[in-house]
């Protein structure tokens, strides 16, 4: 009984330690421009110091990327934008970084084809805060534009 108590008790960080371990929340919605065009805004809220990288990156596993599944009900116009990043020289991996902090809304410019859609993408990117970096992880969305 005192063994299993004790890896109970050793449990206790580790599980702690995970539910820590998505500091990033993705949220969505899109907004008709006119019958023809929309604009879609996904949302990233970062809690306490986590960041997440820019697109603009070097560093390819840091990067932040959306992919977005190609369709015949509409097209993107243009690339994702994304608000002014925080850029720091990082002397741990010698270059320089650009991040978001706390929260960040990327911008996409869609095409319709038909009047209702809904537009597929995943997202790619790495959460750091200053002691630790998560692996990269992807989130994925289906995003009706009505």
């Amino acid at each position: 009984m005192k063994k299993y108590l004790f890896i109970l008790l050793l449990s206790i960080p580790y599980f702690a330690f995970a539910q820590l371990e998505k500091p990033v929340k993705w949220s969505f919605y899109a907004k008709k421009v006119n019958p023809t065009e929309a604009i879609i805004y996904i949302k990233a809220k970062m809690s306490g110091n986590w960041h997440i990288y820019a697109q603009n990156v070097k560093q390819d596993a840091m990067r932040l990327k959306f992919n977005y599944v190609t369709s015949k009900d509409y097209s993107l116009i243009g690339i994702t934008a994304e608000p002014k990043p925080i850029k720091k020289f990082d002397n741990v991996v010698k270059m320089e970084l650009a991040y978001f902090e706390k929260e960040a809304i990327f911008t996409q410019k869609v095409k319709l084809l038909k009047p209702s859609v809904v537009v597929k993408t995943m997202v790619e990117f790495m959460a750091c805060n200053d002691k630790q970096c998560l692996p990269a992880d992807e989130v994925s969305f289906n995003i009706p534009v009505k």
